[in-house]
């Protein structure tokens, strides 16, 4: 089966760089654009205010990339202000970004799925009370974590550090929408957002999925691959590896695709 990575494009590029790696017929078909917001002045305005914050939680990679563009030459990660993260990606671009091992707050290995409430399970009895927040995102977001902070006494801030927009398909992105309509058995879907599961309808609306597989990041976004209309969906953890052995098993048990 040729995987289908629908993460946005810097994102996509890595993954599809590790699955073939791991020996997977993997390709990029990003359904997420990523772009920069308009004004970079409430970026750069936050590193000023960063210190003292309790904790600055970034959403995804490209909350960690976009907020770090605006950084200060010279500027190290504040000492004592946690980098929260919901999960593996976002926690590397951490580290790729400099923020020490010890500053990282991030879901368990063995969590059942990464998200908020992973992370939640890790820093909720941590004493936030009257502490200070800042949650780098898009231009919108789950307000899940910050309504746990707040009942926890915290003030909580949000900084849009990027915006998402919907993907203008190309000839090579047309070709592979085709391809994997005309033959599903032999095409993976992989969705990390139901967000690219919506902008897939809105690129194939008269797309008929119910011979088409997904494996997807979280119960969530496998709920809206379905309601999409994919006739099977799985829920995999968001790495390579975890893919490349779904792929492995699929293989094996001559799943009905």
């Amino acid at each position: 089966m040729r995987a289908i990575v629908t993460r946005p494009p810097a994102q996509a590029a890595a993954w599809v760089a590790q699955l073939q790696a791991l020996g997977v017929d993997a390709v990029a078909l990003p359904l997420i654009g990523i772009v920069p917001v308009d004004d970079m002045a409430p970026l750069r305005a936050a590193w000023r205010d960063v210190d003292g914050a309790a904790m600055v939680f970034f959403v995804s990679p490209n909350a960690v990339l976009h907020f770090f563009d605006a950084r200060p030459e010279g500027r190290a990660w504040p000492a004592g202000t946690l980098a929260g993260s919901p999960g593996p990606g976002t926690s590397t671009a951490l580290r790729d970004a400099g923020v020490p091992e010890a500053a990282i707050a991030e879901p368990a290995v063995d969590a059942p799925s990464f998200d908020s409430e992973a992370l939640w399970a890790r820093i909720a009895g941590r004493d936030w009370s009257g502490r200070r927040v800042l949650v780098v995102r898009g231009e919108d977001g789950r307000d899940w974590l910050a309504a746990r902070l707040r009942e926890r006494g915290a003030t909580v801030g949000f900084l849009a550090a990027y915006r998402r927009q919907a993907p203008v398909a190309d000839a090579a992105g047309r070709t592979l929408l085709d391809a994997a309509l005309a033959d599903p058995r032999h095409h993976l879907w992989i969705f990390s957002s139901s967000e690219a599961v919506g902008h897939l309808q809105a690129l194939m609306p008269a797309a008929d999925w119910s011979r088409s597989v997904a494996i997807a990041s979280h119960p969530r976004i496998a709920d809206a691959a379905r309601a999409a209309g994919f006739g099977r969906v799985d829920a995999v953890r968001p790495e390579p590896a975890a893919v490349a052995a779904w792929l492995r098993g699929a293989s094996i048990q001559s799943a009905p695709l």
